[in-house]
């Protein structure tokens, strides 16, 4: 399965606010530092293994899968990402 952002999403870094933000037609999200690492890197190609590998690779002392998996499916309930 490979995510993408909702087309009614879009993710931002808000340096005013030393984070990435995901913005919709209402309004915005404030996203903590692990939601944007994750959500930084779907860019529409990775499967669901390969973003997880990717960020295993950049966290390699912590085991991420279940985590990354649980948030990408709490994130997509939330209309953030489609399939």
């Amino acid at each position: 399965m490979t995510p993408r952002l909702s087309p009614l999403h879009r993710l931002q870094y808000e340096a005013t606010q030393s984070r990435w933000v995901l913005l919709y037609p209402e309004g915005m999200v404030r996203l903590n530092g692990a939601a944007g690492d994750i959500l930084r890197r779907i860019d529409g190609a990775k499967t669901v293994e390969a973003l997880v590998d990717d960020l295993q690779q950049a966290y390699p002392d912590a085991e991420l899968g279940d985590d990354v998996r649980q948030f990408l499916r709490e994130a997509e309930e939330r209309g953030w990402l489609v399939y």
